[in-house]
């Protein structure tokens, strides 16, 4: 995932984790290579690795393509100019080949301190090639003025029978987001839309196919098709349905992060699906800074699951200072609750968020609430997986949320153009 455009103190004691202490090395340098909402999160650390150790650690920080377009060349040629890289969840499967295995340190103690799917997502070919430096997941934000409006409540009351509250379910909030689609201002024109579509980016629709119960996104555990079968098209009618209700403003299949992030902190949503990080994001000259709740995703019929945004951190093979390189990854995994000090306020270790949601973060227990949903999956272990978003998953959700579509033939199409892809 790309991060889009945008404390707690130390104080857990995380070596306790198991993944071992930290020791003093010479001075010397260590380069990491990372994009740019990356670079927030391990700031913090690096500063307190420097002052431990003595080693300073320098940010190469890159978008993301560029990030990938790096990573991609220097790996294939053997001769790096980094000695860690921050490398997100898919990628792993292409890059991890290339990368020191990290086995040592993922003990009993590291894992039980993880959430499963970071654990399964960090293995490549039987070897653990990253240790989890953040994570992330979608969740639902809501505008809790609008929701406690009393005359807002007694319209949906007398409207839909039931009481005003934040959906938990696909119906619900398909009704939400319908009764919260108004004319607020009485000219004429909609100025208010329940919800958006995000048409120009995939995780959002892979999590409907999670929450439809289906056991695997797009590929199977033995890297069979299966983007057309019935749970990835009861995602995709599900994803597109505010669309073909007016319900999302107009231009979706342009829709993507920060599109939609803007949209909602300019107050033209009633509520949207988002990453969770997004919470601590909203200007306070917004009109809903101070107005927005968070909540799991609504739940389809495999529950409220999501696809993790995890970002693991990695050594080259190629690099000449490995041992100073582990100790940074294994310092930044002990010292993770450090991360949300940063301006994205995220970690990744399971007592990290805890200690983040005691601080007031409400957005890490929806966040942990998601990450521990049975249906909540990593995305397939194949190197081919971010041409197979670029050049199908995403041109397929632009055509499907342009309007009056046949769901079943585009997923057909597109298990065609998969099958040659990874053929």
């Amino acid at each position: 995932m790309a991060l889009p455009a945008a404390g707690v103190v130390l104080a857990l004691g995380l070596s306790g984790c198991g993944a071992g202490g930290t020791t003093n090395t010479s001075d010397e340098t260590l380069t990491v290579l990372v994009e740019g909402g990356g670079r927030a999160v391990l700031t913090p650390i690096a500063e307190a690795f420097e002052t431990e150790t003595g080693t300073s650690v320098t940010f190469v920080e890159l978008p993301y393509d560029s990030l990938y377009d790096r990573l991609n060349t220097e790996l294939s040629s053997g001769d790096v100019s980094f000695d860690v890289a921050a490398l997100d969840a898919i990628w792993l499967s292409a890059f991890g080949p290339g990368m020191v295995p990290l086995d040592d340190m993922f003990t009993d103690a590291v894992r039980d301190d993880l959430f499963p799917s970071l654990v399964e997502e960090a293995q490549v070919d039987g070897n653990f090639v990253g240790m989890p430096a953040w994570t992330n997941a979608e969740i639902l934000y809501y505008r809790t003025d609008l929701f406690s409006d009393p005359a807002q409540q007694a319209a949906f009351r007398d409207e839909y029978g039931r009481e005003l509250a934040p959906p938990t379910t696909w119906e619900e909030y398909l009704e939400v987001a319908t009764f919260f689609t108004q004319d607020t201002d009485g000219d004429g024109t909609v100025d208010l839309h329940g919800a958006d579509v995000k048409g120009a980016v995939e995780t959002e629709w892979l999590s409907l196919v999670l929450q439809a119960g289906a056991d695997s996104m797009v590929l199977d555990d033995e890297g069979n098709v299966v983007v057309d079968d019935a749970d990835h098209k009861a995602a995709l009618d599900a994803y597109i349905a505010p669309v073909g209700e007016g319900i999302a403003p107009a231009g979706a299949s342009q829709v993507d992060w920060a599109t939609a992030q803007n949209l909602f902190n300019q107050g033209q949503l009633a509520m949207t699906r988002f990453w969770a990080h997004a919470y601590t994001q909203i200007p306070e000259d917004s009109p809903v800074h101070g107005n927005v709740g968070v909540t799991t995703m609504p739940a389809g019929p495999g529950g409220a699951a999501a696809v993790p945004g995890a970002w693991y951190l990695s050594v080259p093979q190629a690099t000449s200072n490995q041992e100073a390189a582990e100790e940074f990854v294994q310092f930044a995994f002990e010292n993770n609750e450090l991360g949300l000090e940063s301006d994205l306020g995220l970690a990744a270790t399971v007592p990290a968020l805890e200690a983040g949601e005691a601080a007031g973060r409400e957005n890490l227990g929806a966040l942990m609430t998601t990450l521990n949903e049975p249906g909540t999956a990593p995305r397939p272990d194949t190197d081919r997986w971010q041409e197979i978003v670029d050049s199908v998953l995403i041109p397929m959700l632009q055509e499907a949320t342009t309007g009056d579509v046949d769901t079943q033939a585009l997923l057909d199409r597109a298990a065609e153009q998969i099958e040659a892809i990874v053929d």
